[in-house]
């Protein structure tokens, strides 16, 4: 397999991976054109590495590292991502994945065939709001992701990024209740908006304050960053 879908490596963290350290692929390509993404370059271009690349890596971390976070990008985009998974779990590694949700069937392979440990899910926006946050119309199949997650009692987390001029307190609120109606068990976990020059919607500072004594308390948040 030569397909370079990774874009970079990070070789150790402490902070994306509870409670275990990890590694992170980066995937390229994502469905989704978030406005408030950071991660241009990698949503835009080609990745670098090749899994086999990605593998070799891990052979010389062993010992050394406890999981690996699949992120980018969108990792569910590939269609080998189940075997790649299969390959870091057999030298031992715990397998976290970041998503956007956009590919169910890829989620349920991953957990129905145990390649997963744990999964952070990305609420990118409210309905009302997710097609101009993300620039994707397909929120349904996010939602059959959210429910499916849910359904499964799988060890997950829901998490959105919070820029304070795009989602104001009612538009969390929203995503809140949605949880709670769904019934979501979990932490919600709120993150602090990091401005670069690098954003694909080529957005500005946040101006307006984020007002967080006007959110719900129907399901336990935490800030990030």
């Amino acid at each position: 397999m030569t397909d370079k879908a990774l874009y970079d490596i990070t070789p150790f963290t402490l902070l994306d991976y509870p409670e275990h350290l990890a590694a992170i692929f980066w995937f390229a390509k994502c469905q989704m054109r978030c406005v408030y993404c950071y991660n241009r370059d990698m949503v835009l271009n080609e990745g670098k590495l090749s899994p086999q690349e990605a593998l070799a890596f891990l052979q010389s971390r062993l010992g050394l590292l406890e999981g690996v976070v699949l992120s980018g990008g969108e990792a569910t985009m590939y269609e080998w991502l189940a075997w790649f998974a299969h390959e870091i779990k057999s030298l031992g590694f715990k397998v976290k994945l970041d998503t956007n949700g956009l590919n169910t069937a890829m989620v349920k392979s991953l957990i129905e065939n145990s390649l997963v440990d744990y999964i952070a899910l990305d609420y990118k926006a409210p309905k009302e709001k997710f097609l101009s946050i993300t620039r994707d119309k397909h929120f349904n199949i996010f939602s059959q992701t959210l429910n499916y997650l849910i359904a499964s009692e799988f060890p997950f987390e829901v998490r959105t990024t919070v820029h304070s001029d795009l989602l104001r307190a009612e538009d969390i609120n929203r995503i809140i209740q949605d949880l709670h109606r769904r019934g979501y068990k979990g932490v919600y976990y709120l993150h602090r908006f990091l401005y670069t020059d690098t954003h694909l919607g080529r957005v500005k500072k946040e101006k307006s304050p984020f007002e967080s004594e006007k959110l719900s308390n129907k399901i336990p948040i935490v800030w990030r960053g």
